[in-house]
């Protein structure tokens, strides 16, 4: 997968912000898509994909259980 996009979770990362949160979604949807900055007529569905990608990876961090 993309190598930069950092993990999210605790330990690794103390807090997390919705910026950092879009950031990994972006990085995914850009690594999936082959699109760095997608045309026009993709721009809406690239978003959405962003947004929805974002929003899973929101669910996720808050439902995991991380023991120590």
């Amino acid at each position: 997968m993309c190598r930069s996009i950092k993990t999210l979770r605790p330990p690794y990362a103390e807090t997390v912000t919705e910026d950092d949160m879009r950031a990994a979604a972006l990085q995914y949807v850009r690594k999936v898509s082959g699109f760095r900055h997608p045309a026009a007529h993709n721009a809406e569905a690239f978003d959405k994909a962003v947004e929805r990608v974002a929003a899973a990876t929101e669910d996720l961090l808050s439902s995991l259980v991380v023991r120590s």
